[in-house]
């Protein structure tokens, strides 16, 4: 995703392994950091998108499988207009989650 011109931090920049989600979820909304994960699983876990709803980010989910993290940037870097148009037109907050066709669709 550097590769498209996308700024991109890494959670463990911040903070230690092992961050409450309430801790890392509030600075990221303070900081207005959009939210990326492959937690694929989340979709099934209401308490992890309230937790995302309550802290007021807006979150993308990569839910496209077992693909590598080469597959995965490169899949997340052809999603990347479609990405910006969203951001530039909802403040959020919101869970959109992107598969391998590179399609972000809102989750919640």
């Amino acid at each position: 995703m550097r590769d498209a011109g996308a700024i991109v931090e890494r959670l463990t920049d911040h903070f230690p392994k092992g961050t409450p989600d309430e801790t890392w979820l509030a600075e990221a909304s303070r900081n207005s950091w959009i939210v990326l994960t492959r937690d694929k699983r989340i979709r099934y876990r209401q308490l992890e998108r309230l937790a995302l709803h309550a802290a007021g980010v807006r979150a993308f989910v990569f839910t496209g499988g077992n693909v590598s993290g080469k597959d995965t940037g490169t899949i997340l870097a052809g999603a990347l207009k479609q990405i910006e148009k969203i951001l530039a037109t909802n403040p959020g907050p919101f869970i959109y989650h992107i598969g391998r066709s590179g399609r972000p669709v809102r989750m919640d």
